[in-house]
């Protein structure tokens, strides 16, 4: 399950400490303009490095695109693009080869293949969603071009919510040896109406198993999300007038359908593992250790993941789009 998508498909390859992470795009309509500079505003949001509030990797993060495009348009065929991982401190993970680390995927891993990268987590890592971000990018490009335009932002983070309090609630985490957590949300301006499949294929179900594959996503929720359950339907529902919709509850989709309203997504993310307190853990061996994890880490991953969030929403859209359009060739 490397790949997404039915229409519009991304592979995306690549470990944190490899030598590069990035994907293959199958499906981009043909006669597309496209450059580096589509991609690389993107990835330049996500990249590490770029403040006290994020880990310290310095990496370019600089898109190379190998295929798919003559003379800067798309050609229909698989568009394949890399990022060269260049800052690779792998021996900061060497005391924990064999050991497993509380709240990531090690123990999972080593129990489903019987081997695992521990060098950041391997494919585990945060640093997997380069290519994501990066077929996100081509995908924004395309819906752009249907008017469509995908924009996400932090609500809040451990509580907090004005960028001076979020960003003194993550500096006092990260001073303390800890992580904290947060919630963003995504808005979907532009979208036209018959978007998504009943009965399993709702948009959706679609937008949250999307959100959910974000490795530090742990909650979604659209419209009025779990606020819809202490409502009446009376309040929940959204009239219609002369004039279209009087409100927007259904976060703009209704009976897993775009209804031409903003779809409204949100998601819960969790404070990173990777934290300098002690912690109790077992290695490989079944002996309980305590450890603190070193390296670089975010101690706070809402920041990055906003980018990450709207490529995810971007490849789910492009895709229902030319689904869609197939529907109704």
């Amino acid at each position: 399950m490397n790949t997404f998508g039915r229409n519009f498909r991304i592979t995306t390859f690549g470990e944190s400490h490899g030598t590069a992470v990035g994907a293959v795009i199958d499906g981009c309509p043909a006669g597309m303009p496209l450059s580096d500079n589509d991609i690389q505003p993107l990835l330049d949001r996500r990249k590490p490095g770029t403040s006290p509030l994020t880990s310290a990797r310095k990496e370019a993060d600089r898109i190379e695109i190998l295929s798919g495009i003559f003379e800067g348009r798309t050609t229909g065929t698989p568009i394949a693009v890399i990022v060269r991982n260049e800052d690779k401190h792998s021996g900061d993970y060497d005391a924990l080869r064999e050991v497993f680390r509380p709240g990531h995927a090690d123990f999972t891993y080593q129990a489903k293949y019987g081997i695992r990268d521990h060098r950041g987590g391997g494919r585990s890592s945060g640093r997997e969603t380069v290519g994501r971000v990066a077929a996100g990018a081509v995908a924004m490009k395309f819906l752009a071009g249907k008017g469509i335009t995908v924009e996400g932002r932090i609500l809040r983070v451990h509580g907090k919510t004005t960028p001076e309090e979020i960003g003194r609630e993550i500096i006092s985490a990260k001073n303390a040896g800890d992580s904290v957590g947060g919630i963003a949300e995504i808005i979907v301006r532009g979208c036209p109406t018959g978007l998504g499949d009943p009965v399993f294929g709702k948009l959706d179900s679609l937008i949250a198993g999307a959100m959910m594959g974000i490795g530090a996503v742990k909650g979604v929720e659209i419209g009025d999300g779990f606020a819809a359950a202490g409502k009446f339907g009376s309040e929940n529902n959204d009239p219609m007038t002369a004039s279209g919709f009087a409100s927007n509850h259904a976060g703009g989709i209704l009976g897993g359908i775009s209804s031409g309203q903003d779809i409204v997504v949100r998601i819960a993310v969790k404070p990173t593992p990777s934290i300098a307190k002690p912690q109790k853990t077992q290695d490989i061996h079944g002996n309980v250790v305590e450890i603190t994890v070193g390296g670089r880490h975010d101690p706070c991953i809402v920041p990055r993941i906003i980018p990450v969030a709207e490529a995810m929403l971007a490849l789910v859209l492009a895709d229902a789009v030319l689904e869609q359009e197939k529907y109704r060739a």
